[in-house]
Order: C-alpha cells, then sequence, then structure tokens
C-alpha cells in the first residue's frame, strides 16, 4: 500500500508563487508514476503534472513553464512548484501515484487534496 499526504495549499495573488508538497509513504518503489492532479467546480479532474520513475515528465499544456514538478531521491517527498499562479489555477491539487503490480496489474493511489485559491 502507498499512503500521500499533501501539504501547501493557500490563497495567493495573481502572479504569485506557491509550492506542493506530497508526502510518500509505503511501498514507495512500487510507485512508476507520481503526478499532480486538480479539479475546479464543475469541472472534471485534470492531470497538472506527472513524472515517471525514468525522469520523464509531462504537463498540463497551461502550466508549462510556470510548474515544475520534482521527487527527493528518497521518493518520498513529490513537490510542484508553482510560479506565475494564475485564477485559473484555482483548485483542489491531488496526489496521485500509479503502482505496478506483478501481471501488468496497477493500482492507483490518491491524496486528499490540498486547496489552491489564485486572486485576480
Amino acid at each position: 500500500q502507498v499512503q500521500l499526504v499533501e501539504s501547501g495549499g493557500g490563497s495567493v495573488a495573481s502572479g504569485e508563487s506557491l509550492t506542493l508538497d506530497c508526502a510518500i509513504s509505503g511501498s514507495i518503489f512500487s510507485l512508476y508514476v507520481v503526478g499532480w492532479y486538480r479539479q475546479s467546480p464543475g469541472k472534471q479532474r485534470e492531470m497538472v503534472a506527472t513524472l515517471r520513475s525514468d525522469g520523464t515528465t509531462n504537463y498540463l499544456e497551461s502550466v508549462k513553464g510556470r510548474f515544475t514538478i520534482s521527487r527527493n531521491n528518497a521518493r518520498t517527498m513529490l513537490t510542484l512548484q508553482m510560479t506565475n499562479l494564475k485564477p485559473e489555477d484555482t483548485a483542489i491539487y491531488y496526489c496521485h501515484g500509479i503502482q505496478g503490480l506483478a501481471y501488468g496489474r496497477e493500482n492507483e493511489f490518491w491524496g486528499q487534496g490540498t486547496q489552491v485559491f489564485v486572486s485576480s
């Protein structure tokens, strides 16, 4: 099992920065993809940034150049650095991980979410 606990959300003004952290515990080395998703009221949850075990990253087009995903060497902390925040970045941000199992099976894990509010 894997546990994901986010922290670092809050309220900021447009143009400011914020850093989100996700503490990862449990079978951390079984996760081959970790990432951040977000969900705004009335909208579907969307991928913000992902980081694969080979170091490959992927970003939502609208956050490219503004957000950076990273992980510490121990793989126990996943970070999302957000700069030049915009009101449309307002959402609940979720930490996410995919665990690879035998025979091609997978498990998904989600954190409880942390609120980010960006005022104009």
